[in-house]
């Protein structure tokens, strides 16, 4: 089942966040002190030592570093594909201290679960980071290119097993579009979903799995140990810091892939408080922490407020769409 490179890139396009730098809301552009918040409850849609989890922590940790939060905790609600904690955060309209971490993973799972909730539920704060997806396997693994993986998943996909995270996920979607570049139906990979990158990894190290997909702040330590090795980065260059066989344009450059994570806050939000937050937010992304947590993780700088940002996730929502719907994941 052989893509042409139009549709993967047609595809890939959609989600590869090529357009998407900084946009031209990121700082307050006043210079004044932001107001710290009292109190703030950070919800991580997934399990420790997820995406989610570690993006909710570096914005608990940089707010409190730049004394832009007074207290703020991090609360776990992992659960398909992060529509669990959106389930419990939509209903909570106008609620004051709640946040909730988001992004292309919750964007899919509304989109792959069915649910009633959405998006639209909830107030967008800030787009904050972009992801590049990676490919691993243990390190004894007979596996040392993707092409080598999806050749063997080609000849009997039962024998091959991939972690990631939950179905319809970031994670699902980037090897979804692996397994058409390589001629294998989607539907045909044995994808094992996760509720969190700790799971997942106990599972690839374990040998309970042949290989693992993830984004590169989740798996980068293990590929640096050499626990594991890395086999692909999502990236058209080479990352820093960690050693993969290839890049996505070793392999083609339509593979080029991002995952990006947001902050929300529940519906209903008032004018006032909603600046307030977008402030802090604003003053975060200058902070020197946030700078140094950008590139500790090597996550992307990717940061958008305003309308901007409410525009842009219109735009996205329509083409993730399209992108499950071709790869037979949609039930909306």
């Amino acid at each position: 089942m052989k893509i042409t490179r139009i549709t993967a890139a047609a595809a890939v396009a959609v989600l590869a966040l090529s357009a998407c730098g900084s946009g031209s809301d990121t700082s307050s552009g006043t210079g004044a002190k932001a107001k710290a918040l009292e109190r703030l409850e950070i919800i991580a849609p997934a399990a420790p030592g997820s995406g989610w989890d570690q993006a909710a922590r570096a914005v608990q940790d940089s707010l409190r570093s730049a004394n832009l939060a007074k207290a703020a905790e991090v609360k776990n609600v992992p659960g398909a594909s992060g529509t669990v904690a959106l389930a419990q955060v939509a209903p909570q309209k106008g609620k004051e201290g709640l946040w909730v971490a988001s992004g292309l993973a919750m964007m899919s799972g509304v989109i792959s679960n069915g649910t009633d909730v959405t998006l639209d539920d909830l107030t967008p704060l800030a787009r904050l980071m972009g992801e590049y997806e990676v490919i691993v396997t243990p390190k004894d693994s007979p596996y040392k290119t993707v092409g080598d993986l999806f050749a063997a998943i080609k000849k009997n996909p039962k024998s091959v097993s991939i972690a990631g995270g939950s179905a319809g996920s970031a994670d699902h979607i980037f090897i979804g579009l692996l397994a058409r570049h390589y001629g294998v139906k989607p539907s045909d990979v044995n994808y094992v979903p996760y509720s969190g990158g700790g799971e997942a990894t106990t599972a690839i190290l374990g040998g309970k799995v042949q290989a693992g997909v993830s984004g590169l702040s989740e798996f980068s330590a293990q590929v640096k140990d050499g626990t594991m090795n890395g086999l692909l980065v999502s990236s058209a260059k080479p990352v820093e810091g960690a050693e993969f066989a290839q890049t996505a344009a070793d392999v083609d450059s339509s593979l080029e892939f991002q995952n990006w994570r947001s902050m929300m806050a529940p519906s209903g939000v008032n004018d006032a408080l909603k600046t307030q937050y977008t402030e802090a937010l604003k003053k975060m992304h200058d902070s020197q922490g946030w700078k140094d947590t950008l590139k500790k993780n090597a996550w992307n700088d990717n940061f958008l407020t305003g309308d901007e940002f409410t525009a842009w996730l219109k735009v996205e929502n329509t083409r993730v769409q399209g992108v499950l719907d071709e790869l037979g994941l949609s039930k909306k």
